[in-house]
């Protein structure tokens, strides 16, 4: 399994980031690159514990779909989703927020298996992981450069 770990800091206080990172909003406006929409389940507002959504954007040059439950949430320091259906063979994101010296630090920790076996894990290791690295890292900056702004 292979695991993505970002840290992030953020002058805003940890209420505002955490619900910034769980807005429907907030997540397609950070990946109006990808095209990215929901097109089923939740469309708008905050994402709860039990919803579930389905987003569908243009990754690697193939359109995908992805959908992913938000499995725990404990408000506001952490949510984890899980992906029920996509490309993965399998895919959990956790989301962890600390609040230190009025900033926050947010920290994503993204865990992904490959389908195929090797071919998946060759893959991976040429191209995946650096383009989801920095999908997750342009995601996370423009959850920064917002909050800050406010």
């Amino acid at each position: 399994m292979a695991t993505i770990h970002l840290t992030t800091l953020i002058h805003a206080p940890i209420d505002a980031c955490f619900d910034a990172a769980r807005s429907v909003d907030a997540h397609l406006s950070s990946t109006a690159g990808t095209r990215e929409k929901v097109v089923a389940g939740r469309m708008s507002g905050l994402f709860e514990a039990g919803d579930v959504v389905t987003w569908e954007a243009k990754h690697l040059g193939v359109r995908q779909r992805l959908t992913v439950e938000i499995v725990r949430m404990s408000r506001p320091t952490f949510f984890e989703d899980r992906m029920v259906k996509g490309a993965f063979k399998s895919m959990l994101h956790e989301h962890h927020f600390v609040e230190e010296n009025g900033a926050t630090i947010m920290t994503d920790i993204f865990r992904y298996e490959m389908p195929l076996g090797v071919l998946g894990d060759l893959f991976d290791k040429l191209y995946l992981e650096k383009y989801m690295r920095k999908f997750l890292q342009k995601r996370n900056l423009h959850l920064k450069q917002m909050l800050e702004r406010a």
